[in-house]
């Protein structure tokens, strides 16, 4: 599973080599966000992916802009593992969408009220894989502020929305403070803590502590080995009761080890 995939501005071929070996699990080429307008063509025939053997992600431009159609085009002629759609708001036109691209997953990018809003919809959608959050845009179009208590309620809802439709839980948003590893470990820890399973990355630098984030701590390994050897039934572990569903978080805990 992707837990800590890296952008790079697709109009900068030279960083791409650099990002596969960065400690990514996945490498997003951006036609976004990153390119300016004037330099969309040009970024657009810089894509490719035979530099890395891991998964390569394109972020297209969002439908209905001016480089959409051609974006699409040119990720339809390359073996990416999936592309990345941002202003994902309206499931009939992200179906038809899907049904375009002859089974590329579609990894949908929530950052608008609307998006939100359908986001249980958009889950559902057939060839939608995963959602992601774009909490920047987001909070750009409700005009709030970019505080985890603010973003509580979407970032829940973007995990119930994917365990309803039965998809992997949702990638976080990035974390725009590039100042101190801490502050995008704990950012990526409360994402974990929610229910989601990565986070976008947007520096080297960030991948190391969002990784780590996602694992299993010692303290949690050594509780879940501790309740898996209590039997079944009902118990006590710590003081604190144990039943089945206890067991199932265990049970999820020591896998994860295990995956990583």
């Amino acid at each position: 599973m992707i837990r800590a995939p890296l952008f790079v501005p697709a109009n900068r071929p030279e960083r791409f080599a650099k990002a596969a070996a960065s400690g990514a699990d996945a490498v997003i080429l951006d036609l976004e966000d990153a390119v300016a307008q004037d330099d969309k063509a040009t970024a657009r025939g810089m894509v490719e992916s035979g530099f890395t053997d891991l998964p390569v992600i394109l972020r297209v431009n969002a439908m209905g802009t001016d480089w959409h159609e051609d974006d699409i085009a040119a990720a339809r002629a390359l073996p990416l593992a999936t592309i990345l759609l941002p202003k994902s708001e309206e499931p009939d036109m992200i179906a038809a969408l899907a049904s375009k691209l002859g089974g590329m997953p579609l990894l949908a990018l929530i950052e608008s009220a609307r998006g939100l809003a359908n986001a249980r919809a958009i889950a559902a959608t057939e060839g939608v894989a995963r959602l992601v959050f774009g909490s920047i845009d987001y909070c750009a179009d409700l005009g709030c502020a970019h505080l985890r208590e603010v973003l509580l309620p979407a970032r829940a809802e973007l995990v119930l929305a994917s365990r309803l439709a039965g998809i992997a839980a949702p990638i976080d948003g990035v974390t725009a403070d590039l100042s101190d590893p801490e502050i995008t470990r704990a950012d990526a820890r409360h994402a974990r803590d929610l229910g989601m399973t990565g986070k976008l990355c947007i520096h080297p630098r960030q991948i190391a502590p969002v990784r780590a984030a996602f694992l299993p701590s010692e303290a949690e390994i050594d509780w879940a080995r501790r309740v898996l050897a209590s039997g079944d039934g009902a118990v006590a572990v710590d003081g604190a009761m144990v039943d089945e569903p206890v067991r199932i978080r265990a049970r999820a805990i020591l896998q994860a080890m295990e995956q990583a």
